[in-house]
């Protein structure tokens, strides 16, 4: 099984030129140890609670002691003068002392001098450094590079992989990736230095420092936060959730920690202000109070988290089933959108006691919610019947019953999976599906209209981002089941270039020709026996799946 799950894209210039490798020093070395040793102890409780019955230590110990006394029999025989004659030229009684070991070179060359590194040697002037030259050139970031994340699982591994796009190039290539403890199902980009540090050349301090860190989430309640600027890494900069306050309280006091964390592990499942209790499935960072940070979950909370302290400062319980999506306003900073599998949609200010500020319903379990980037009044819903609403946050109905949208569409058979509005373009939207159709739209004062239909061999739609940079705004990040990630240049299709080239503004649009799809250069037999397209390199349209309002 290979398929992502969720995708980001970097804004240009935001990832450092030269990526640190990852260094262990005593301080971090102490960190990991300490997160190694709250995995080694769930994972020893998990293993007695899912066993039935174990080992006697009884019988290892008889074995045990049968090998030592087989031990203690051979030293006695060989004190007693047992021993063959034969074996005393090998002198047994002092085998095992250390013997000094005498240079081979030195041996060879006699007094000749020598040094043990080509760095130490004054007579070289080559150092030997080719090799770590040129892995620093490999992994060096240009300011015309874009970064994409996505969170993958293959087969039984769950990891991180960061992508570079190469746009002139046509080039994707895996940069470098981090493991991850389960399944993740949302990524969240943060532009704020956490865990304590700045990044290098990136300001100090005083002078509003930024970083490249993204927040995932999994499966399991925690949230994990990575440096992308560090490669190598095995385990995440930060935590926000139950195993930071481990982490914590074991530092604290290693001699209980583990008594009072069996005594968490018990009521771990009972929801609470203070972290998540099951899956989280949705991120969302606030760009205009940068330090926070809100989740959704599954246990049916939102909870808002300071990245400075990396604790929870409110958590809010007014959905009645799963939180999925959840989305900040771009000009209001306190003002929250949240979609739930209740079938309702909320918009809240988290200032207030009572933050529910309107509550909208739909048909079905809401899939994604988005505020219009180029209208703030107005939010987009989709989701599992297929539906795009779209709403006008100042015409709250009275009742989630009695909610009126400004307009509606049938956008797919099946669950729209995934949903995207392009950042620079207005009226420019995505949608992608467990129909493993991706479709672009086209919104105008007298509503949508569909520009293409593609299936571009993904499989199961999972996301579907567009570039946030004006350079590549025509580029979209499409991924799903099938574990290729795929970058179409949407400007290559004639229908695209036709509805929004007047609105694209300075652009550079790619010129006339075949469609323009890349990924990953690598085999990829699976997808193409199940009539998928390859990875890597350009792509012309495709037969199966393939729609456009210019060819209907």
């Amino acid at each position: 099984m290979s398929m992502i799950t969720a995708s980001l894209w970097v804004p240009r210039g935001a990832a450092a030129e030269n990526p640190t490798q990852y260094h262990v020093d005593e301080k971090e070395l102490a960190r990991i140890s300490n997160l190694a040793k709250l995995q080694l102890e769930d994972a020893k409780d998990d293993l007695r609670e899912a066993q039935n019955g174990q080992p006697e230590r009884g019988e290892e110990r008889s074995s045990s002691g049968e090998e030592e006394e087989e031990e203690e029999d051979l030293k006695m025989t060989v004190a007693n003068g047992d021993a063959d004659d034969d074996l005393k030229e090998y002198d047994l009684d002092t085998y095992d002392d250390e013997k000094p070991q005498e240079d081979p070179l030195t041996a060879m060359f006699g007094s000749l001098a020598y040094y043990q590194s080509n760095a130490d040697d004054p007579n070289l002037t080559t150092k030997g450094n080719d090799e770590d030259d040129e892995e620093r050139e490999d992994l060096r970031m240009l300011a015309t590079d874009n970064m994409v994340v996505a969170a993958k699982v293959e087969e039984e591994v769950a990891l991180l992989e960061i992508y570079v796009y190469e746009d002139e190039a046509d080039n994707l290539y895996v940069h470098h990736d981090y493991p991850l403890p389960a399944i993740p199902l949302c990524v969240e980009w943060l532009d704020l230095p956490v865990g304590g540090g700045l990044p290098i050349g990136k300001g100090t301090a005083t002078t509003s420092p930024s970083g490249n860190y993204v927040a995932v989430g999994t499966m399991d309640p925690d949230i994990e936060l990575w440096d992308l600027d560090t490669t190598g890494s095995m385990y995440p900069t930060a935590i926000l959730g139950q195993g930071s306050l481990e982490e914590n309280a074991s530092k604290v006091d290693p001699d209980t920690e583990h008594k009072k964390k069996k005594k968490k592990r018990k009521n771990s499942k009972k929801v609470n202000d203070n972290y998540h209790v099951d899956a989280v499935l949705s991120l969302a960072a606030n760009r205009l109070d940068r330090k926070m940070l809100a989740s959704a979950s599954a246990d049916r909370t939102i909870k808002l988290w300071n990245l400075t302290t990396q604790e929870c400062v409110k958590s809010f319980s007014y959905h009645t089933d799963k939180v999925c999506s959840i989305a900040w306003h771009s000009e209001e900073a306190p003002v929250l959108l949240s979609g739930s599998y209740d079938r309702t949609v909320v918009v809240a200010d988290v200032r207030l006691l009572e933050p529910v500020m309107g509550r909208w319903g739909v048909e079905s379990d809401v899939e994604t919610v988005a505020w219009d980037p180029h209208d703030a009044n107005y939010f987009y819903v989709t989701t599992e019947n297929g539906m795009i609403h779209y709403h006008d946050r100042r015409t709250a109905p009275s009742s989630p019953e009695k909610t009126k949208p400004v307009w509606t569409l049938q956008a797919h058979n099946s669950s729209v999976s995934s949903f995207d509005i392009n950042p620079q373009i207005p009226g420019f939207l995505a949608t992608g599906s467990t129909d493993k159709e991706v479709k672009l739209w086209n919104v105008q004062p007298s509503g949508p209209s569909m520009v293409v239909s593609r299936n571009l061999g993904v499989g199961k739609v999972f996301t579907t981002k567009f570039a946030p940079d004006r350079e590549v705004t025509f580029r979209l990040a499409v991924a799903g089941s099938k574990g290729a990630m795929q970058i179409w240049d949407t400007s290559t299709n004639p229908a695209v270039r036709n509805a929004f080239a007047g609105r694209a503004g300075p652009v550079v649009l790619a010129d006339e020709g075949k469609e323009r799809v890349v990924g990953v250069d690598e085999d990829s037999s699976d997808d193409e026996d199940e009539g998928g397209l390859e990875p890597g390199g350009e792509t012309g349209p495709v037969d199966d799946g393939w729609e456009s309002m210019d060819e209907a």
